[in-house]
């Protein structure tokens, strides 16, 4: 039986229908036709010409991302730009781009969920419910109490982060925690609302920080490592459903961010 792109999303979007995704991004194929028979899919966050450069060494002629490497409309490709000369790449060497973004990030089980989960919380929960059981972040309960720099230091250890960066820390014990993978500063009334005692997501501005105002510890880990599980996600989706089939994650595309 040979796969094409089309069967590789249709895996992926029965978790996480392109419905769901937001109005504002381009989750689907950016480069390439469905019908395309894939030899090999890749996996990463992000791709970038690294990626590329690595499905093209081990013979995977998809790359299935989280971000869509085109968000913003595109008028030129030149190669002034990392995205002009990853589409020029991908066009090249018969690559297809596919990306599941903002609809991963609000399916059921999906990006925040498995932050959840690799948290070890229990009773979890969609944290902001939308329709037909979908929505964004996750809330749960951590087996135990914890003081908030023991739940800090479980935090760098799972996400493999050297720092975080937090609101003032309070009185009591750390038990409900709300989670968002990705920019999820929108969430904080949700949070709050859900009884959460500890917020942790990424992207948080300076302001966001006093918006706590007493009330929750917000907790900042980083945009990368909130949203690196979902490759465990795409990876189980593909090869329990496509038993055989090449699907390896990547070894190249890794955090932008460095730390000193």
């Amino acid at each position: 039986m040979q796969v094409t792109a089309a069967h590789i999303a249709a895996v992926i979007e029965e978790q996480a229908p392109l419905i769901y995704q937001e109005s504002y991004d381009n989750a689907g194929f950016c480069v390439g036709h469905p019908e395309t028979v894939v030899h090999a899919v890749l996996l990463c966050v992000d791709v970038t010409e690294a990626v590329l450069e690595e499905a093209v060494r081990i013979g995977a002629n998809m790359v299935v991302s989280h971000h869509p490497v085109i968000f913003n409309g595109l008028k030129k490709i030149t190669g002034a730009t990392y995205v002009e000369r990853i589409v020029a790449q991908a066009i090249k060497n018969n690559i297809v781009l596919y990306a599941a973004h903002t609809n991963m990030d609000s399916a059921l089980h999906g990006v925040s969920w498995i932050m959840a989960r690799q948290l070890g919380l229990q009773d979890i929960k969609i944290l902001s419910l939308r329709e037909e059981q979908s929505g964004f972040g996750a809330v749960g309960n951590l087996p135990d109490d914890m003081d908030a720099c023991s739940f800090f230091d479980l935090l760098k250890q799972v996400f493999a982060v050297p720092c975080v960066r937090h609101s003032a820390l309070l009185s009591g014990k750390v038990r409900r925690v709300a989670v968002c993978g990705g920019s999820g500063a929108f969430l904080l009334h949700d949070a709050l609302a859900a009884g959460a005692q500890c917020f942790v997501s990424a992207d948080l501005k300076y302001h966001d920080f006093f918006n706590a105002d007493g009330h929750i510890i917000m907790v900042d880990i980083g945009h990368y490592e909130s949203e690196k599980y979902v490759l465990s996600i795409f990876y189980e989706l593909l090869t329990k459903k496509i038993p055989n089939f090449a699907v390896q994650i990547t070894k190249t595309g890794l955090n932008p961010v460095y730390y000193y």
